[in-house]
Parts: structure tokens; C-alpha cells; sequence
């Protein structure tokens, strides 16, 4: 398809999106809802990225293929200010937003109310309530301005407050603040979710904004799957006069009608392959020296019942960290790091069923797990989590029905943006937590006056919150339609 031939119903737009997960749809809404003709272009069939729902193991057993649990969905001003819930998205929320086990018969968990998760961690209870009870109580604050990348905070001191705590590693705090294992554990194995080693910079600042939003929003699941934030999104898009073209791939910009900008739902490796060419040389230069993290590994399960859990609580929470001390987490991230994966993995799982009916026929359940593993990877580490899972929940592989594994190759063939299996849109270090893709003051803008770039790969990086999307819209209308 050339110029001349466009996707959509005009030979010219003023803008196209290209890429329609969430950023871009993010993008392509802000946008329209701006007065802009706009146009967006995805690959697949249908839309989405990594919030899609599909039927992976069994008929009517509807899985995520990536993200199901959404904190920062529920926290991000944007999506807040669209009223998503006018389309008919519904969020659901477990009593517990994480349990994290330990060990057999040991199990913390992340409780919505941080007195309670305090009463539960026994001598580092105060401890706990002392590191986390502003954030939560103050998250309406402090989200926007972790969600803004770099801003000038609106409230600079809680702000500090916040970076005093959060630049450092989550090793290092666990250790400083807490006697015991279960309240460093439980910030450790979400610190976990940032792909880094536990020593690293900054992984302190993942656990705390998660584990605030789970006592301040919950860890909340879309009812009926993920693909419903996208279907929201669709019907805002639509309402604005946006227009939606699928099945199109773009190899570069000359694929795509002619428009005033073009913004790219992309990582630096596709965004140099579809344009490449019309980017300055050191532009060039700074997005090839980007650096992409570790991949995942992960399985679906369609159940006969629901995953037998040896300690109960786990059955309160949809999301379920196994397992480990702060040390044991951090012995499983750190081996992946050197190129190899823990015989005991840390993983993490999802029980959405066990809140949702939707996601199954009556009486069956779905479940999905994954834990993280070398870039790139192609090897098969299903018996590693299902052994886990049968650790803590004795009779596990006797309940399945189906199951369905995805290796980093795997998802990367499922979406481009998980280059080597990194669902993160590249590595979340100290310099690209901060400084993603290059170190720019308008991270969204390209060396390309009319080309920018609004994936995760942009502050404030990755989660489905759709702000690298609005961001790269704001940047847009100050850089093209001022």
C-alpha cells in the first residue's frame, strides 16, 4: 500500500498512529479528541498489543496472551478522564491485591488497607506503615508525577520524599528497614517486576508505586479480559471520529497516507527499520546503543477447579508471587542477569477466574504464569513452573485440562515490541528508567520534525496506563499543530 492508496477513508491525514496497543491507542484518542484527523494503523487483525484476549487452550477459555492485572490502568490520569467505564469496562478486585509465599505454609500478603498488611508483618509492621502509608494515602498525588516522566513535580515535597526512597535498591531497603523476611519479601518479589537485578538502582522506586497502588487502587482485573480496555478505547476513538485500519504492516513510512505527523507505537529497533532513513545520524547512533532486558517465559492453563492452594490465603489474591526471602528473589532475578534461569524460578501468577466467571465455563478456571529467563531464549522452562506451582499447591497438573507455553521468540512473533521476549519495551536501569529511548528533552520527538515515538520505550515506560501515548500527543499538538 502506497500513499496514493491509503488505509483509511482520506488520501491524507494529519495524523497516523501506527501500533495499536494501548500507547497507541492512548496516542490516537488524545489526539482525535484534539480536533485532528486521525488514523490508526495495526498489523494484526485486530487490535490491542499485549492487552488482547483470546481463547489460547480450550474453547471459551478466554486468557490474556500478556497483561491482566492493572494497577497503573486504574491510576493513570488519562485513562481516568476518558470515563472508560461509559463503554463497559468494569474492574474487578480480589480482597487481597498480592499474596507472595514464602515458603510451604507461609504466605504474606499485600492487603488492600496498609494497617492491615502492617498487623501481619509482626515486628517490621511499623516499619512497613512508616515506608508506605503516605504514598498510599497521598497515591492520587503521586501517581500523575510518576506517571509524567521527567516533570516538574506539582507536589515537589512528596516527591522527595518519594526519590529518597525510591533510588536506591530494593536489596538494599529490604535489608536497612526490616528484621524479618515477610516485609522484605513481599517489596522484593514486586521490585521483581522490573526485570533488574534486586541490587540494581532504582528497583526500590517498582516496588514501591506497585505495592502503594495496591493499597491505594488495588491490582485490579477487567472484567471479561483485557481486550475490554482495548474495546474502550476503540469506542472513544470512534466517537471522536478517529478511523482504525488492521491487517496493515508497515515496513516504513512510505507504506502509510500522507500526513502533518506520524507517531510510532514501536521500540528503537522498529522505529530504525520503518524509519530509519529519514533520522538524523546521532539520532541513529543513541537509539542503536538502547538496551533491551531479559525475556519472559510463559504458560496458560485452562483448569478443571481451582488451583489447590496448601495455604488458603493464596486463594484471596488474584495475582500470586512464588516465592522466596528477599534473598532467595534475588539469587532467581540475578541468574537470569548472567544468562541462565534458577532450577526454583521466581514466578509470577495469575488467577483471574477464581473473581472473573467470564473467563471460563461454569465450575473451570484459567491461570497463567510466567517467570523471567535470558533474552532471546528458546528453551522450554514449563516443568520448571509448573513445579513450582505443585510446590504450593500439591495436585496442581492433575486439574489441567489444556496448556499453552510462550518463549520470548514466541511473544516477539506475537508482537515485535517484545524484542528477546521483553514485554517491558527494553531494560528499566537508572539511565533508561529515566532516559527512554535517548537522553532528550522531549523524549517523544525524533531527530524527524514530523515523526515521534509513543511506546513504552518512552517515559514513564512500561504497564498498561496509556501515558507514553498521551504524552507523545501532547508533544505532537506543541511540535506540529501549535
Amino acid at each position: 500500500m502506497s500513499s496514493r492508496s491509503p488505509a483509511g477513508s482520506r488520501p491524507s491525514y494529519d495524523v497516523v498512529v501506527v501500533g495499536s496497543g494501548p500507547n497507541g491507542l492512548a496516542a490516537a484518542v488524545a489526539l482525535s479528541r484534539a480536533g485532528l484527523a486521525t488514523l490508526l494503523v495495526e498489523a494484526e487483525d485486530a487490535p490491542g498489543g499485549g492487552a488482547r484476549t483470546k481463547e489460547l487452550t480450550l474453547p471459551a477459555f478466554l486468557h490474556d496472551v500478556c497483561s491482566t492485572v492493572h494497577p497503573l490502568a486504574v491510576a493513570s490520569p488519562f485513562f481516568r478522564s476518558l470515563q472508560l467505564e461509559r463503554f463497559g469496562l468494569t474492574w474487578i478486585h480480589s480482597p487481597a491485591p498480592l499474596a507472595h509465599v514464602l515458603g510451604e505454609g507461609q504466605t504474606v500478603l499485600l492487603e488492600r488497607s496498609v494497617d492491615e498488611t502492617a498487623r501481619r508483618l509482626g515486628r517490621d509492621g511499623a516499619a512497613y506503615r512508616g515506608l508506605l502509608e503516605v504514598f498510599a494515602e497521598r497515591f492520587d498525588e503521586l501517581a500523575p508525577m510518576v506517571l509524567a516522566g521527567l516533570k516538574v513535580p506539582r507536589s515537589p515535597v512528596l516527591m522527595a520524599r518519594f526519590g529518597w526512597n525510591a533510588l536506591g535498591s530494593i536489596r538494599s531497603l529490604g535489608r536497612s528497614r526490616f528484621q524479618e523476611d515477610a516485609a522484605a519479601a513481599l517489596l522484593a518479589g514486586i521490585a521483581a517486576h522490573a526485570v533488574l537485578p534486586l541490587d540494581a538502582r532504582a528497583t526500590s522506586a517498582f516496588a514501591l508505586v506497585l505495592a502503594s497502588a495496591g493499597h491505594a487502587v488495588g491490582w485490579p482485573i477487567a472484567q471479561g479480559g483485557s481486550g475490554t480496555i482495548v474495546a474502550a478505547l476503540l469506542e472513544c476513538l470512534r466517537e471522536t471520529g478517529g478511523e482504525i485500519a488492521t491487517g496493515i504492516r508497515v515496513s516504513s513510512l512510505g507504506d502509510l497516507p500522507a500526513a502533518r505527523a506520524y507517531v510510532l507505537d514501536v521500540t528503537p529497533r522498529q522505529l530504525l527499520a520503518v524509519a530509519g532513513d529519514r533520522l538524523t545520524p546521532g539520532y541513529r547512533r543513541s537509539l542503536e546503543r538502547f538496551r533491551y532486558g531479559p525475556g519472559v517465559f510463559k504458560m496458560d492453563w485452562a483448569l478443571r477447579e481451582p488451583i489447590p492452594w496448601r495455604d488458603a490465603e493464596c486463594s484471596r489474591a488474584a495475582t500470586v508471587h512464588l516465592w522466596g526471602s528477599l534473598e532467595q528473589v534475588a539469587r532467581a532475578e540475578a541468574l537470569v542477569h548472567r544468562g541462565a534461569v534458577d532450577a526454583q524460578p521466581f514466578v509470577i501468577l495469575v488467577q483471574p477466574s477464581l473473581f472473573d466467571s467470564s473467563r471460563a465455563p461454569p465450575g473451570r478456571h484459567t491461570a497463567w504464569a510466567y517467570c523471567h529467563v535470558p533474552h532471546g531464549s528458546d528453551g522450554d522452562f514449563s516443568a520448571a513452573i509448573e513445579s513450582q506451582i505443585e510446590r504450593f499447591a500439591p495436585g496442581f497438573r492433575e486439574l489441567v485440562l489444556a496448556r499453552r507455553s510462550m518463549t520470548p521468540r514466541q511473544l516477539e512473533a506475537y508482537d515485535a515490541n517484545y524484542v528477546g521476549g521483553d514485554i517491558a519495551g527494553g531494560r528499566s536501569n537508572l539511565r533508561q528508567l529515566f532516559f527512554r529511548p535517548v537522553a532528550k528533552l522531549d523524549p517523544y520527538a525524533t531527530s524527524a520534525p514530523h515523526i515521534f515515538l509513543c511506546s513504552s520505550s518512552t517515559p514513564p515506560g512500561a504497564g498498561v496506563h496509556g501515558m507514553c501515548g498521551y504524552w507523545a500527543a501532547q508533544s505532537v499538538l506543541r511540535n506540529v499543530f501549535k
